[in-house]
């Protein structure tokens, strides 16, 4: 079996503003590449012309990563079939934070369903906001940060959290990255 694995994901995510790739201002593209031995590195560079596309930079990349597109990426034999490379995560085992927000019934007891889910779904907490409704309002936000949890797991939680009464709509689930 493959030595290591790579998660590749395309995806919005909320960063620190202290992040490197928060730090990526106007027209510009960029790609963050963790390695064990260098940490952090950052590549990037001007968009493609005046109106820059970054998600098909970004399939590029991918395409590149997963052999697809070059020659000289499929001799390098990152992904051989002999198992000596490297292996992609399927998304949905890859771990990550969250940020969670749920417009839901401001009565007794809704917070209670919701935590009780998240935790049949091994999903931790790390710091909620409710804010207290306005005048006459009969629904509140609730906010969510999450510890770091398996992609498919809080996915099932989020579909179950939907199904409940007094949850309005669907939930917003944004990725918190914490670049190393």
């Amino acid at each position: 079996p493959p030595s290591r694995t790579v998660a590749l994901h395309v995806a919005p995510v909320l960063l620190r503003k202290t992040d490197l790739l928060a730090q990526v201002r106007g027209a510009f593209n960029a790609i963050s590449v963790h390695g064990d031995v260098v940490g952090e590195t950052l590549y990037q560079g001007p968009g493609a012309g005046m109106m820059p596309t970054a998600s098909s930079v970004v399939a590029d990349l991918i395409d590149l990563a997963v052999g697809r597109a070059q020659a000289t990426f499929a001799a390098a034999r990152l992904w051989s079939r002999e198992g000596k490379g490297f292996v992609v995560e399927p998304v949905e085992r890859v771990r990550s934070r969250f940020y969670l927000r749920l417009l839901v019934a401001d009565r007794p007891g809704v917070l209670a369903d919701i935590t009780r889910i998240l935790a049949a779904s091994k999903i931790s907490i790390d710091a909620m906001v409710q804010k207290e409704p306005g005048e006459g309002e009969k629904r509140v936000d609730i906010v969510l940060l999450t510890h770091r949890a398996i992609e498919k797991n809080v996915v099932a939680a989020m579909a179950r959290i939907e199904r409940l009464p007094t949850v309005v709509g669907k939930v917003t689930r944004i990725r918190l990255e914490e670049l190393l």
